[in-house]
Parts: C-alpha cells; sequence; structure tokens
C-alpha cells in the first residue's frame, strides 16, 4: 500500500461538524470521509490518477 500523504487542514468548525454527522452516518471516520470526498470529486473533474493513466493508454 503507498504511503499516504499527511497535511494540516483548517476548517471551519460548523462545516466540521456537518462534515463529522455525515462521516458517522455512513460509518466513515472525518478523515476517510474526506478522503471519499476527493477521490469522487477528482473523478467526477476526470482528474484521478488512475482516469490519466486510462487517457494516456489509448
Amino acid at each position: 500500500m503507498p504511503e499516504k500523504k499527511t497535511f494540516v487542514l483548517r476548517i471551519n468548525p460548523e462545516v466540521y461538524n456537518s462534515l463529522e454527522k455525515w462521516a458517522a452516518d455512513e460509518f466513515r471516520s472525518v478523515n476517510g470521509q474526506l478522503e471519499w470526498i476527493i477521490e469522487n470529486a477528482l473523478k467526477d473533474a476526470k482528474r484521478h490518477p488512475s482516469a490519466r493513466e486510462k487517457k494516456t493508454i489509448r
């Protein structure tokens, strides 16, 4: 498994509370929920690394 990059994120407490509730509703940690959101956003924008690899193969 590739090593994960760590970074600091400053976020509005109200947004964090909403994110925490959403994560709990889906049985994820806040970190896991953020990873899921980012992965989906990258895929939707066709900017996910796996999408770029497929594009170069064609």
